[in-house]
């Protein structure tokens, strides 16, 4: 047996023919391997475990092997504790996919023992909506990745594991009336001596477009009747039952404009609050919750309203939709919703462009002299140009 961690086993192994200066060599080899141990039964198989090392060395590809070993539990935790920089809420859900799924599976696990294989039959036993799963996956792979990038193992074992196909769901829009009809139904709960805010709410919602949190947090200090303008600068989540305030989900304030047909509603519900205070509470003055919020405001309404299933959210979709019906372009309707890029607001929102086509080609026929051009052509006509 030769122990390539010790020079002395090395010296009373190697055969005498060996050169000293060789000998130098894999001292130094040994001596760069950081004393790590390893066994093997043959000489050759030694100068090559060691040629191997100081490759892997110089080529910056190396793997120290006790830094392998740590278990999938205690570094899920490392990389959980280094996301400062995501939003309470998405931490939170990090946190939880951690300990239900990643700490129930692979706790015990050593990093190096995680394999492709193994990770695909996980994944693909998972009996959940798909798109859980592949949220699932994702922050897995997420864990693995920071683990390549510390040099604790060579790839990704999560890379490429085919994950199942997530439908997305169809969007919901509401027509004006619709709109006005679940405002009117929200103006009568929880009572209507607050029921104003609410409608008020509905309406900001509807054609302004603000997410949840955004509505939640909007304080009279930023709201400018004269210009017609809301700056959204803040939100607020429940996280654990406790209520966290930061930045909009895309770190940055806007400024969202306000129809006229708001600015005397709105008006009426600010006139009797104080710069700093929110606009819209529950009856007792106090910030909303969304869950409450659902159960004793929004939802009675839509039942009223006959709009039994909506969501806040797809008040959000209304609004994008009546924009871009309204000839806003998708520059106007991503800086109106807060989207990272124009590239999102077109994914998330590419069928209401993809219907305003028509409109672009009559609006194009009803510039200043296109009209005059001839376009009285017959179809057979044009039948047998394209020919």
């Amino acid at each position: 047996m030769l122990e390539i961690d010790a020079l002395a086993a090395l010296r009373d192994t190697l055969p005498l023919v060996v050169s000293l200066a060789a000998l130098s060599v894999l001292a130094v080899m040994v001596w760069q391997t950081q004393s790590r141990s390893k066994t093997l039964r043959r000489e050759v198989d030694a100068k090559r475990f060691l040629v191997g090392v100081e490759h892997s060395k110089q080529t910056n590809t190396y793997m120290d092997p006790s830094r392998t070993k740590i278990k999938v539990a205690a570094w899920a935790r490392q990389w959980l504790d280094a996301q400062t920089h995501l939003k309470p809420s998405t931490r939170a859900r990090y946190s939880n996919i951690v300990t239900k799924h990643v700490d129930d599976v692979w706790g015990s696990t050593p990093l190096h023992a995680v394999s492709h294989a193994y990770v695909q039959k996980w994944i693909s036993s998972l009996v959940l909506a798909p798109a859980t799963v592949r949220y699932i996956h994702r922050v897995f792979s997420l864990i693995m990745e920071l683990a390549v990038r510390d040099k604790r193992i060579p790839s990704n074992p999560a890379t490429g594991v085919r994950l199942p196909r997530a439908a997305k769901p169809e969007k919901r829009f509401l027509s004006v009336d619709e709109l006005h009809r679940l405002a009117d139904a929200a103006s009568q709960y929880p009572i209507p001596e607050v029921g104003e805010q609410y409608r008020a709410m509905v309406l900001v919602l509807g054609f302004c477009g603000l997410r949840w949190g955004e509505v939640a947090a909007l304080r009279v200090k930023r709201v400018d009747l004269l210009r017609r303008r809301l700056t959204v600068a803040e939100s607020v989540t429940e996280v654990s039952g406790r209520l966290t305030w930061g930045t909009p989900k895309s770190h940055q304030a806007r400024q969202v404009p306000i129809p006229r047909s708001l600015v005397t509603l709105l008006a009426e519900v600010i006139a009797v609050k104080s710069p700093d205070d929110l606009i819209f509470t529950t009856w007792r003055a106090k910030p909303l919750r969304n869950l409450n919020f659902r159960r004793d405001v929004f939802d009675p309404a839509a039942r009223d309203a006959g709009l039994e299933g909506l969501t806040p959210h797809e008040l959000r979709h209304t609004a994008a939709s009546l924009a871009v019906s309204a000839g806003a372009n998708v520059k106007a309707v991503q800086h109106m919703l807060g989207h990272a890029s124009a590239a999102m607001t077109l994914d998330v929102y590419s069928g209401l462009f993809g219907d305003d086509l028509d409109g672009v080609a009559e609006r194009i026929d009803s510039l200043p002299g296109v009209s005059n051009l001839r376009h009285d052509a017959t179809v057979t006509e044009l039948s047998r140009v394209v020919k």
